[in-house]
């Protein structure tokens, strides 16, 4: 399971989880056992203070210990004074220690020779007199004390020395509430770790499902089901990713389409011609048609109009893959563009086309482009035109500038395109006329070249109806400053 992407979100938010319980854990068990050590120390000051005091009442009667030293049991009563759980219920060490001599203090108890989890208050406390000779207490626990001195008349008249316990409690009581809380914090600390891995395999199983499905709609989309689509289910990341992930989808399955309609196109572009080659060929070959100079004539159009197609396939194929040669050298558009015209104009003539020329540059200007590709540009759109354009009509040739772009209309008249055939009229194979005749017309990759050549120049090339009923197409081309 780790080595998906739901395990491993479930293993991050898991072991975050114990890092952050841990912590917490570790934290409120610090902070409890500081706070009750503090609270375990304050209430030992107030014990001390009130034996302290019971003491000092005790020295102004006699203004001695004499009698204190003598009396055992009175000492143990003021012990038992100085706690307030000793006034219900007396330990069993205070019973033995009433048994024991006067000299005897400590009581010599069978659990301190063991390992006990407590020592009470009672048993590490010492009294010592003014010179610090011992009054109930031992010799070798003298080092280990820490001493408390007692006041008469601001004269010190002895010290009350006090043991130090091994683990800081000196109550079952306080063992208990310590253990309680350990056992609190880790009953919680485990049902938080429970909890958090019930989450986490939500949270995996909310998060993996999508990731999961747009792996499996990948597996689809890489053996060809392009029309797989991904439902959004949200607005976050993973559902642009969806988003995004159509998107593509859509985009392959439109290059798919294209395609395939790029494949049938070919196959139809030049099974036809090569089709009325053969027809003609075996006609002569079969002696149904002479061997005539027309015959010839007509075997050497198909051939001719077969090689353009073959012609004009290459150079789209090689402007698609930006392989075509540019040398771009800085150059006057309008002299190219009028050396061209001047090849057309025989052939306009001959159509009874008329052309219009209108210049609006008020000085020559200069771009930077291929010269070649930039004579095949307009010779593509002079060549569309012309087998467009019906007899005794007009083209229409208008030059400007646009701030820093210059701008060639070419405009003719009718026929015209449908406003809804426009944006299709850079697409390849694309023609209007449905007989698709071979001696109207080319292929239907004049403009996709054209439209490969103006973008490699960082172009814009732009069809619209014109204003004499037929077709404008306008290129615009950036201006050297």
């Amino acid at each position: 399971m780790h080595k998906t992407i739901r395990g491993k979100l479930f293993i991050t938010f898991l072991l975050t989880t114990l890092f952050v319980v841990a912590g917490m854990y570790i934290f409120m068990r610090w902070s409890i056992s500081q706070g009750f050590s503090e609270f375990i120390i304050n209430r030992q000051n107030e014990q001390v203070k009130h034996l302290v005091d019971k003491l000092t009442e005790q020295y102004a009667i006699n203004h001695n210990w004499n009698s204190l030293a003598n009396d055992k049991e009175k000492w143990i009563e003021l012990l038992s004074q100085s706690n307030p759980q000793y006034r219900n219920r007396q330990p069993q060490w205070i019973e033995q220690a009433k048994t024991e001599p006067n000299n005897v203090w400590p009581p010599a108890l069978p659990e301190q020779t063991t390992n006990r989890r407590f020592t009470p208050f009672g048993l590490r406390i010492m009294l010592l007199n003014a010179d610090k000779g011992i009054i109930f207490g031992r010799k070798e626990a003298l080092q280990q004390l820490t001493l408390t001195p007692i006041r008469y008349q601001e004269n010190i008249i002895g010290f009350l020395g006090l043991l130090p316990n091994s683990n800081g409690f000196s109550q079952v009581s306080e063992i208990q509430f310590v253990e309680r809380q350990s056992k609190s914090l880790i009953f919680i600390a485990g049902l938080m770790v429970f909890l958090s891995a019930i989450l986490a395999l939500l949270l995996t199983y909310t998060l993996g499902r999508p990731i999961k499905r747009i792996t499996t709609a990948a597996k689809a989309l890489a053996i060809g089901h392009y029309d797989i689509r991904l439902p959004v289910e949200s607005n976050d990341e993973i559902g642009q990713l969806a988003r995004d992930f159509n998107e593509m989808a859509a985009a392959l399955d439109q290059s798919e389409q294209s395609r395939r309609r790029w494949v049938a196109d070919i196959s139809h572009e030049l099974r036809t011609p090569l089709a009325i080659l053969r027809c003609e060929l075996e006609a002569l070959q079969d002696g149904i048609r002479p061997l005539t100079p027309e015959a010839i004539d007509s075997l050497v159009g198909d051939v001719m109009r077969l090689n353009r197609l073959t012609e004009d396939l290459y150079q789209l194929s090689l402007s698609d893959q930006g392989a075509l040669s540019y040398r771009k050298i800085h150059l006057d558009p309008i002299e190219i563009l009028q050396e061209d015209l001047s090849l057309f104009h025989s052939e306009f003539q001959k159509k009874h086309i008329h052309i219009k020329w209108t210049n609006h540059l008020p000085s020559p200007i200069r771009i930077y482009a291929d010269p070649v590709r930039l004579s095949q540009l307009y010779r593509n759109l002079l060549n569309n035109s012309f087998n467009y354009t019906d007899s005794h009509g007009q083209l229409t040739i208008t030059i400007y500038r646009k701030v820093d772009q210059c701008v060639l209309s070419f405009s003719d008249t009718a026929p015209g395109v449908p406003e809804e055939e426009l944006p299709k009229l850079f697409d390849r194979f694309y023609r209007l006329e449905s007989s698709r005749n071979r001696n109207y017309g080319g292929a239907g990759l004049g403009l996709a070249i054209c439209s490969n050549i103006v973008k490699a120049h960082e172009g814009t090339i732009q069809a619209f109806p014109s204003a004499m009923k037929g077709l404008t197409i306008r290129v615009e081309l950036p201006i050297c400053l």
